[in-house]
């Protein structure tokens, strides 16, 4: 029986650690949109600068919980579950910095081709279907 998602990219290798259960925060300069919370979601794989594959469907995720970092400080203390460290292209700017606490709730092995083209960036996919 298929279910129509909302997907949304993650690059590599930044996803693997999702995966992996290591980094439980992903982390964006704005809230998750009320819609996007506690619903799930395919988190589409996308290769970023070291990845050798081509955008796919690695697993259904729920983002659980929402909240935004209070300063810099408080950003790095959180390291431990972000993983984003002060060297990174996604370390804190002047931009503020959300937390989006993230589940997997199940991991495509292997991961699925994407039923369609889609945009690249950071954004969210509608309506894919698996």
């Amino acid at each position: 029986m298929s279910k129509t998602y909302t997907g949304i990219n993650i690059q590599y290798p930044i996803s693997s650690l999702i995966l992996s259960g290591e980094k439980i925060i992903e982390t964006r300069t704005y809230k998750i949109p009320d819609k996007y919370l506690n619903q799930e979601m395919l988190l589409i794989e996308t290769p970023g600068k070291e990845g050798k594959f081509k955008a796919r469907v690695a697993a259904i995720i729920k983002f659980t919980e929402c909240f935004k970092y209070k300063s810099k400080t408080q950003f790095y203390n959180d390291k431990k579950r972000h993983h984003v460290s002060e060297d990174s292209v996604w370390e804190w700017k002047k931009k503020d910095k959300w937390g989006w606490k993230v589940s997997v709730i199940k991991i495509f092995t292997p991961p699925k081709e994407l039923p369609h083209k889609m945009k690249k960036g950071i954004v969210y996919t509608t309506d894919i279907i698996i």
